[in-house]
C-alpha cells in the first residue's frame, strides 16, 4: 500500500497530537507514576483507541514501588556519609558503606533492577494496549509505544539549568570515589597518620554535594510531561485516526499501541506489560517502536543501544525507521541512549526478547524543559511531531510491504 498522501497530511496529525496533549494536560490530574492521572490518561487514549477502530482494547494495571527509583538516593548517599565518619575510625567499614551504595545506584538507577524497591510504598500503575486487526490473515504485526506518565520535577535542574544539574552529580561520584580511594589507601597503611587526616578532611568539600543529592527530585511534584512523554504517545495515536478516518484497513499487518505506565519510575509499565504479554507475539514478524520525548527534529536519532547503553536493540527494526527518514528527507541519526542517559521502554521490550528499537528527538544535553515545570503543551514542537508521524508512517508502509521480515 502507498501512504504517501497521508504522510503529506502530516501538518494535520501534528495539530491533532497538539490538541490531545493540550487536553491532557489540562484536565487531568498529575500523571507520576502510579497516579490517578496516569490511570486517567490510559482510560481516555483507551477510549480513543475503540473509536478508532481497535478491535482489541484493554487497560491493564500493575503493582510498583514508584518512589524506589529515585529513592537509591536515600541509601547511597546515607552510606556515603556515614562512610565519611567512618573513614576516621574505621576505614574498612568505610569501604564496605561506599561500595554498598555504589552498587545500589549502579542496579536500582544505572540497570533498572528492583534492589531497593521493598522499602517503598506500593502502588498501581496502568498500561493501555490496542490493536487494529487486518482483513485477512495476521502475518506480520507492528506496535507502537510511548509513556504517559510524567516524571517528578527535578529542582537542581530547574534553577541552574543541565550544566549545574550535571556538575552536582559528577561531583558527587568524584567524592565518593576519592572518599573509597583514600579509605582503601588508609586500611592498606599506605597512609602516614597526619596525611591521612588531611586527606579526610580534605573530602568535607564533598558533604553538602552529597547531602543535596537528597533533593535532586521533588517527591511532591510532577511536571506536566506534555513532550516527556504525551508526544511519543500520541504518535501511535495518530497513526489510529489516520487509520480510522482515511477508511484504511491493511490486509494481513496487525497494529497496535501499547502504552506502558511508569516508564519514570524504572521503565515499570513496559516491564509489566512484557511479563504479561510478550509471549503472545512469536506467531508472527513483530515490530515495536518506543517514542520517548519528540521535540527537538535536529535530535531526532534511532537509538541502537538503550538503558545507558547496556541493552543491544533489534538492528533491522532500527534501521527500518531510518530508511524511512532517508526516504523522506526526515534528518535522522543512529544514536544511542548512552551512559548516564536512562533508558526508553524500547529495553524493556528488547530485553523480554521482542524486536523493538527506541525513537528519541531529544539533546541528551538535556533542555530546559526535561523533568522541569516548563515541559507543558506550549513547549511541544508540531515540525517534530509532524516529522516523525511521517517517518513513522512510512515505516508501517515498508513494513506492510514486507521490509525487513
Amino acid at each position: 500500500m502507498d501512504f504517501s498522501k497521508f504522510i503529506a497530511q502530516k501538518d494535520k496529525y501534528a495539530q491533532y497530537m497538539v490538541d490531545e496533549i493540550t487536553h491532557i494536560c489540562t484536565k487531568f490530574e498529575k500523571r507520576g507514576p502510579g497516579s490517578r492521572g496516569e490511570e486517567q490518561a490510559c482510560e481516555y487514549a483507551a477510549e480513543q483507541m475503540k473509536e478508532y477502530g481497535c478491535d482489541r482494547v484493554y487497560v491493564e494495571g500493575f503493582k510498583e514501588n514508584p518512589g524506589s527509583f529515585f529513592g537509591w538516593i536515600n541509601f547511597t548517599i546515607t552510606f556515603c556519609l556515614l562512610a565519611y565518619i567512618s573513614y576516621f575510625f574505621v576505614s574498612a567499614l568505610s569501604i564496605v558503606l561506599i561500595i554498598l551504595g555504589l552498587t545500589i545506584c549502579v542496579l536500582q538507577f544505572g540497570l533498572y533492577k528492583k534492589i531497593v524497591d521493598k522499602f517503598f510504598k506500593e502502588k498501581i500503575g496502568h498500561n493501555a494496549t490496542g490493536f487494529k486487526k487486518p482483513t485477512g490473515e495476521v502475518k506480520r504485526r507492528i506496535i507502537f509505544n510511548g509513556h504517559p506518565d510524567a516524571a517528578w520535577e527535578w529542582p537542581v535542574k530547574e534553577k541552574f539549568s543541565y550544566l549545574g544539574f550535571d556538575i552536582h552529580m559528577i561531583t558527587c561520584f568524584i567524592g565518593a570515589f576519592y572518599l573509597l580511594g583514600i579509605a582503601i589507601a588508609r586500611a592498606a597503611g599506605a597512609l602516614g597518620d597526619d596525611l591521612a587526616l588531611k586527606l579526610g578532611l580534605g573530602a568535607l568539600v564533598f558533604v553538602p554535594f552529597w547531602v543535596g543529592l537528597y533533593f535532586m527530585w521533588n517527591r511532591k511534584k510532577h511536571v506536566d510531561g506534555a513532550n516527556d512523554n504525551l508526544s511519543g504517545c500520541y504518535i501511535g495515536m495518530a497513526i489510529l485516526k489516520m487509520l480510522h478516518d482515511e477508511g484504511i484497513e491493511l490486509e494481513n499487518t496487525e497494529v497496535g499501541v501499547v502504552l506502558s505506565g511508569s516508564e519514570e519510575a524504572g521503565l515499570r509499565g513496559a516491564m509489566a506489560w512484557c511479563e504479561a504479554h510478550a509471549h503472545e507475539f512469536n506467531d508472527v514478524p513483530t515490530f515495536v517502536f518506543s517514542y520517548d520525548t519528540i521535540a527537538q527534529c535536529e535530535h531526532l536519532s534511532v537509538n541502537y543501544r538503550d538503558l545507558n547503553a547496556t541493552v543491544k536493540v533489534d538492528k533491522d527494526v532500527s534501521d527500518l525507521f531510518y530508511e524511512a527518514c532517508q526516504e523522506l528527507d526526515i534528518p535522522c541519526s543512529k544514536g544511542m541512549v548512552p551512559p548516564l542517559g536512562g533508558a526508553t521502554d524500547s529495553a524493556a521490550f528488547a530485553q523480554a526478547g521482542m524486536r523493538a528499537t527506541g525513537i528519541t528527538a531529544l539533546n541528551h544535553a538535556l533542555p530546559d524543559f526535561y523533568h522541569t515545570r516548563r515541559d507543558t503543551p506550549d513547549a511541544l514542537n508540531p515540525k517534530c511531531l509532524a516529522d516523525c508521524f511521517a517517518a513513522s508512517v512510512k515505516a508501517l508502509e515498508m513494513f506492510d510491504n514486507g521490509a525487513k521480515q
